[in-house]
Formats: C-alpha cells, structure tokens, sequence
C-alpha cells in the first residue's frame, strides 16, 4: 500500500532511520579510553548514578564520545526511572512540546520522530503537550534503542573517592569502582524535601511531601491541605480534588500568585552556553531575582483546580502552628484555624548532602556558593549559598585544598547545579547541552589522565600506511643546467 502523508511510518521504520542517520553520524564511535589495570573487582570508567532523563542523556552523551565502559545504576524498577510514573501527578509536561530533549542532536532520535512515527503529524498538531505517561515510554523506548547499559534495583549507599585511585561505590548488593562518577539523581539529587519547622514534629499520618508516594485515593471525603503555589501544589491539589476530597484548601504564604516566569524570557541557546561564563555576581542575581519572583504553575495547571467548587486558594496564609487535635490537624494561619484531616507539602527540597547516607563521606569536602561568593547584604539568599559551586564539567570542587582526593571525579549533574551553569539541569529543554558539557569534559579529563598510557599507544603504533610500492625511484641523470635547458 501506497504510503500518504498521514500515514504513520511506524517504530520499526524510525528506529531504521534512526540506525542510518547514527551511522551516518559514526556514532558511536570506536572505544579509545584505555583499559585501567585493577584487582579489586570491576572497574568501570564512569558510573552514572540515576537513569531518568539525566542520567540516560548523560549516558548516550558518554557513548557518543566513545566512552564506552560505563553503567549507569538506578534502584527502580525497570520503565519507572525518574518520577513520570510514580510521584508526578500533572497531566501533562510543563515542557513544551517542541522542544528536542536528549536527542543530541540527532532529529530521528526526538520525541515528535517517535510520535509522530505511531500516531502521526496530525496527531502531533493537535496535541497541546506531551501526556506524562507517554514521556515515560518515550524514555524507555530511548534506552532502547541507544542500548544503554542500565543496571536496576541498585540502591547506592555510599559514594568515597580513593586517594589516588578510583571512586569506591558500595550499593545493596556489593562494591564496585569507577573512575570517573555522574551524580544525575534529580531535583533532590543532594538533600530531599524541605518541611516547615512548625510541621517536622506532626505524626506522619498526618502529611507527606509531594514528592512522595501518596495514595491518592484514601483521600476521598477528607479535608485536605496543600501549602504551597507551583506546580507542585497545584498538580498534588487536582489529583485529591478528582478523587473525591471533601475540600482541598491551598494555603499560600504570599499576598498573590507568582505569574511570571522571568527565565522564560531569556531562555535561549546563548543563555544555555554563555551562563557559565558570567562573573558569580550576575549569576547569583538572576537566580536571587527569579526566588523572588518565584516560578508560576502553568495556566492549565490552576485551571484543573479552579473548575471544583470545593478548592480554596488561601493568599497570606502560611502555616504559623499545627498540631494533632481529636483526631485530625488544628492548623494556626494568620487568617484563623483551619481543621483538616491531611497536609501535602509541596514546599521544594533543601540542599543538604549530608543528610543523605551516600553522600556523608564527602558532604563536608563540596565547596558550597557560602564558601566562594558573599554578596551585598540586600541580595543575601540562604537557600542559594547553600548550591554546590561546580568546576566547568559539573565536578565537585574541594572546600579546603587537599582534604578530600579524588572529589573532582564525581560530577554533579542535578538540579543544584543551575547557579553554576545555568538551567541545564532542570529538566527537558536544555538537557542535550548540559550532558555535552559534561561528557566532553569527562572525556577530556580521562584523556589528560591516561596521557601517558595513550603517548604509549602513539610510540607502539606500526601499522604502516604506505607499502614501498606505491612509487618508483627515479634513478638518470639529472639536467645539470636546467637554466639553460628552459
């Protein structure tokens, strides 16, 4: 049958293509990374701790530049990597849809090619943005066909560079080494979820955060809290909503709704590359001046709340007191008490690598902004001092010269690293130059590294091009006046 135009081509036919436009690309290229002699055990090149968006994208980063030795660990299960199909709750990416992702510059690799591969560019028309779950199919279907080495069910415990060796990496099920380490653990990759001092103390029955598995369906007929004005809230607000809560008021600590999102504006292939160059005052400014704007939820976002007559957005209203009170939460406001029977805390993540257990042998050693930056007492920022500054590959750097060897080894590509490198690491739209970035650094770093075993490969090289018979000498005389010859 005769292909029309909207006529999908199917999988099958994009994932040929695919094969085609890479080996066109030669990608990837042949190995070159020297194999590092080691006896204790498997050593790889780069691990590459998390495989969602990041992580994958890193990984495919990697592999494109040769490096092949790597593994890239998660403890989900497979196809539930990230948070798509477990704790986000939109409807949709707040992304749009347009955007290329992690394809790397490769079209065939995007997710409108497979799209539009099974459903078509009409369908790709009419759809306003990428439905959640799909985006996660997307993903596996990514890991697919890069065929990238993805290990799951492994839980990292510990994370310790050696002195002068490797980085040791203890998991659930046994040691192993890698030289260089990818930390690609998302929006809380170097702390968790930030609660309100007047909330740590209340019995966890009582709330959970929104990046938390909750059983949305036991919250049918209850009085519901949500604390917060993002995305988050108002995802986490909607799904308590359409399963049946007898109330859900949303209780937000400033006077209106953030409405703008000062990065959109400046979003641009020239903020993704010259970021990293600004001078630490500029950069500390742009994100000061964005925390106190504030990142609006999505229109589409509010609206799904609004459209139940049993919401309340509460403005003013931060949480002075809780406590347990016959059986359910007495809830202190400046605007009175409210009774409620569960709280959803959609209020960030604090960076604090010390209070995870894989990061506590090195959390004291990670330079910090606190520690390289002081800006004027108008702009002072807690939260921000508290970001990692990173070296130009993401790389940890050392707080103190010398104290902790082989913390430049492990690369941070989470969130936190946007006040060092611009958003690059804050999810869809800039992800591809943000893996570039730190691949190509990596790769650069192994080669310096292994200088001396690749000057040996140079030294040993004898295969030669040309055979002895590819010319014949030339054995008269030669003109011995050519002057007067001409």
């Amino acid at each position: 049958m005769q292909q029309t135009a909207s006529t999908p081509e199917g999988l099958p036919a994009l994932e040929a293509r695919l094969q085609r436009d890479l080996a066109l690309l030669n990608l990837p290229p042949k190995a070159w990374v020297p194999e590092t002699p080691w006896a204790a055990g498997e050593l790889l090149d780069v691990a590459v701790i998390g495989g969602g968006l990041s992580g994958l994208c890193a990984a495919a980063a990697l592999r494109f530049l040769g490096i092949t030795r790597l593994a890239v660990l998660d403890r989900a299960a497979a196809g539930t990597e990230g948070p798509w199909v477990t704790t986000a709750r939109m409807r949709t990416l707040r992304t749009a849809k347009e955007v290329a992702g992690p394809a790397l510059g490769v079209p065939s690799l995007t997710f409108r090619a497979w799209f539009e591969a099974q459903w078509g560019p009409e369908a790709w028309a009419a759809m306003f943005r990428i439905p959640r779950p799909m985006w996660m199919d997307y993903m596996v279907w990514y890991r697919r066909v890069l065929a990238l080495p993805v290990r799951n069910g492994v839980e990292v415990s510990a994370i310790e560079p050696l002195p002068d060796g490797p980085v040791r990496i203890v998991t659930k099920t046994g040691v192993l080494h890698a030289r260089r380490v990818v930390l690609a653990t998302g929006i809380d990759g170097l702390g968790g979820p930030a609660v309100p001092a007047a909330l740590r103390d209340l019995p966890r029955r009582f709330w959970a955060h929104s990046a938390e598995a909750i059983e949305i369906a036991s919250l049918a007929g209850k009085r519901v809290g949500v604390v917060g004005a993002g995305a988050s809230a108002m995802d986490n607000a909607a799904v308590a909503l359409e399963a049946g809560a007898a109330s859900v008021d949303i209780l937000i600590r400033r006077p209106q709704m953030p409405r703008i999102d000062k990065f959109t504006g400046i979003g641009s292939k020239g903020m993704a590359h010259g970021f990293m160059g600004l001078p630490m005052e500029d950069k500390w400014r742009f994100f000061r001046l964005a925390n106190d704007a504030q990142l609006p939820a999505p229109r589409q976002s509010v609206l799904r709340v609004s459209a139940f007559p049993n919401a309340r957005f509460l403005f003013g209203c931060p949480i002075l007191a809780a406590r347990e009170d016959r059986g359910a939460l007495r809830v202190e406001t400046p605007r009175g008490v409210l009774r409620l029977d569960f709280l959803i805390l959609a209020t960030g993540f604090a960076i604090a690598p010390e209070t995870r257990p894989e990061l506590r042998a090195i959390a004291p050693h990670i330079r910090r902004w606190a520690d390289s930056y002081t800006p004027p007492p108008e702009e002072r920022d807690d939260a921000l001092a508290q970001h990692p500054d990173l070296g130009p590959g993401f790389e940890f750097q050392e707080r103190l010269p010398g104290a902790c060897p082989g913390l430049s080894r492990i690369a941070c590509f989470t969130f936190p690293a946007v006040l060092s490198h611009g958003k690059l690491t804050s999810g869809i739209p800039s992800v591809s130059e943000g893996a570039r970035r730190l691949a190509e650094a990596m790769a650069r770093s192994l080669f310096v590294e292994d200088r001396a075993l690749i000057r040996d490969q140079f030294d040993r090289y004898d295969t030669a091009e040309l055979q002895g018979d590819e010319w014949t000498p030339w054995t008269g005389p030669l003109e011995s006046d050519s002057d007067a010859a001409a």
